[in-house]
């Protein structure tokens, strides 16, 4: 077998044929999943066929693998346009049923996991372990200068010192109103924009927050 443009022969077709993409400068082929080359189809197709060690979790839907859990939960999102796994209450797409069962308990309010030391409830087991490991720990590194409260993280002491300071960052885009938490902002701008997605499973009612539902549930 040999090549008609260079004159160098070989002792199979397949690689005659390999050899003669360099003429017609055609690209290898390249794994989605992992990025190596491949200027052989029947190499190409083998390694498709098998688990990549770089890229170990598959997606069930279409078989392109991922390097992390992470990754394979947000490709996972680009299969859900029939709304597999959307939240009824108010459109949220999540990547698998128990993360839109979890997501969902924004809405009824359930807290089912609790600690079992001081009574605090959570609505999924990562919060819970989260809440256990700084609770009984009971490290607060991080002091305001100006009263002494002390506080665990960082982001919540800055919060804080906007008590002290009056600083509100967050300001309203209808009306004057600002606020020193990005999450009050939004809760507020939902009395503009009438949006209520917590809907109580018990009645009608609907409320801008999920701590307005979760007083509202005391009442049955």
């Amino acid at each position: 077998h040999s090549c008609g443009k260079c004159g160098k022969s070989f002792s199979r077709g397949s690689s005659l044929n390999r050899h003669l993409r360099i003429h017609r400068e055609e690209k290898p082929l390249s794994c989605p999943n992992c990025g190596r080359l491949f200027p052989c189809p029947v190499a190409f197709r083998e390694h498709l066929g098998t688990p990549c060690p770089l890229r170990p979790h598959p997606c069930p839907s279409c078989h392109k693998r991922f390097a992390s859990a992470r990754s394979l939960r947000g490709h996972l999102l680009t299969h859900l346009g029939d709304g597999a796994f959307r939240c009824p209450q108010c459109g949220k797409n999540l990547s698998t049923g128990s993360a839109l069962r979890v997501h969902q308990r924004i809405h009824t309010g359930e807290r089912p996991y609790g600690c079992q030391d001081c009574g605090k409830s959570f609505m999924a087991t990562k919060s819970l372990s989260k809440h256990r490991k700084s609770h009984h720990e009971g490290r607060r590194p991080h002091v305001c200068s100006e009263c002494g409260k002390s506080f665990r993280e960082g982001t919540t002491l800055r919060r804080h010192q906007r008590i002290h300071t009056g600083e509100k960052p967050y300001g309203c885009s209808y009306c004057q109103k600002s606020f020193r938490a990005s999450s009050t902002l939004i809760i507020h701008q939902r009395i503009h924009t009438g949006e209520k997605p917590y809907e109580c499973p018990k009645c009608p009612k609907c409320f801008v927050s999920s701590s307005s539902l979760r007083k509202h549930l005391r009442t049955h």
